[in-house]
């Protein structure tokens, strides 16, 4: 046994009573959790400074196309930084590739969807593949290095499906898609998301099959787990937030949880060390977090919720705040932060803890008006924010911009938002 007594560090001492070489041993132990405390809250400070400290690094103005910018994502190219891309969907139904650091234009995808693209996810395992959902009921894949104009591949729904929202999974086998209701009927709708190489402009892939029981609204949000293929998230209008375990033979088994937002869901993500943990915002800027790991405990599953975060930024800043963006998880620190915004276009940080949300800092003279969609480099440190003043912002810390010649007027919002209330229980697990 380790002690502190006649004997020195050690075992073997027998000067000193039995007891104290128990405290040397806790002492020891107290003081490598000690150190490892100061470790991570210096840790922490230190990435909130540099998150609360984001300037504009690059500017994208789109003054001759002053089109919504809805959705953002990126490649990670294994050449390098220099060859990074964007994608970026639009409201004029086009979607738009940069080059991250510069960006600049790289090409252009237009007139192939027929209704507003809901989203663009980039393959998850690499490679060179970018996929996109739109309200004309269809998944497309583009090859972004080819020189192809058209969808490699097309993945077609039912014949009402209309898509919301999508995302593939972590090992790119596997889309869903969520649709709009449709007199009493929503979907989760699944394809096999391997591409053939021979495949053909007009080849069309058929679903492999749909859930259609555990929403009865409009499916905001489909999120897959980062790092096991097999779970996903849903969020819909009706309030609820599903996880199930797709690699389960039926619907009904595949349900994992269900959680009750309360409102309305407008965005879905996933957080905690080994992302156990699951958090939605609502269209009426409430924001709930659940940890799944408590499911079969006696603990509460809830770990907050807030039914309007509005109030926490103007008690802590005396700012406001009109709407919530989204967050995401910085694994680095361990922490979940989420996004905020102002209708002129000022952008606020909120940090989520044990001790409730937690102002952060704000990202000023950028937008100029909502900003819709936004996309968090974990690796660079780096945020991409898009807005509906046709801008394109890259956010980096201590980075200096020539100020720009100020905007006359902004793009007026046309989002319509839809608020219900329900006031049924918190979560549920599939036992319950």
């Amino acid at each position: 046994m380790w002690g502190w007594g006649g004997g020195g560090l050690g075992g073997g001492g027998s000067d000193g009573p039995t007891h104290t070489h128990t405290w040397g041993r806790g002492a020891l132990q107290f003081g490598r959790f000690f150190s490892g405390a100061v470790c991570i809250t210096a840790l922490m400070e230190e990435i909130e400074t540099h998150i609360a400290n984001l300037r504009i690094a690059k500017r994208l103005s789109q003054t001759e196309d002053p089109t919504y910018l809805l959705g953002i994502d990126c490649l990670k190219s294994a050449a390098g930084a220099s060859n990074e891309l964007i994608a970026v969907s639009c409201s004029n139904l086009s979607i738009k590739l940069y080059n991250k650091e510069t960006l600049s234009l790289v090409r252009q995808y237009d007139g192939h969807h027929s209704g507003l693209i809901t989203g663009v996810r980039f393959a998850q395992t690499g490679g060179s593949l970018l996929f996109s959902a739109s309200l004309d009921g269809t998944v497309k894949c583009w090859d972004v290095r080819s020189s192809r104009p058209d969808a490699i591949q097309t993945f077609k729904g039912y014949p009402s499906n209309v898509f919301t929202s999508f995302d593939i999974n972590c090992d790119d086998v596997i889309i869903c898609g969520g649709t709009e209701k449709v007199e009493n009927d929503s979907f989760m709708v699944f394809w096999d998301a391997r591409v053939a190489t021979n495949a053909g402009i007009t080849d069309v892939k058929q679903p492999l099959g749909v859930y259609s029981e555990s929403h009865n609204d409009d499916i905001t949000q489909i999120c897959f787990h980062p790092t096991n293929p097999d779970v996903v998230a849903s969020g819909s209008t009706d309030g609820l937030v599903n996880v199930f375990d797709i690699g389960k033979d039926n619907e009904d088994d595949a349900l994992r949880a269900t959680c009750n937002s309360d409102s309305s869901v407008s965005s879905v993500g996933w957080s905690g060390k080994d992302f156990n943990q699951i958090y939605c915002t609502t269209y009426d800027e409430g924001f709930s977090w659940w940890d799944l790991d408590r499911l079969h405990t006696e603990e509460p599953i809830t770990l907050m919720n807030v039914c309007d975060t509005r109030e926490t930024v103007k008690a802590e800043s005396n700012s406001s705040l009109d709407y919530l963006i989204g967050g995401f998880y910085h694994e680095k620190a361990e922490m979940l932060i989420l996004l905020a915004g102002t209708h002129l276009g000022k952008l606020h940080l909120l940090s989520c803890g044990t001790n409730g949300l937690r102002y952060m800092g704000s990202l000023q003279d950028g937008h100029s008006a909502t900003v819709r969609s936004f996309y968090w480099d974990s690796a660079g440190g780096s945020l991409l924010t898009g807005g509906e003043d046709a801008q394109l912002l890259l956010w980096k810390q201590g980075a200096k911009e020539t100020p720009p010649a100020k905007r006359d007027s902004k793009i007026i919002s046309s989002v319509h938002r839809r608020v219900r209330v329900h006031n049924n229980k918190m979560y549920k697990s599939k036992e319950s």
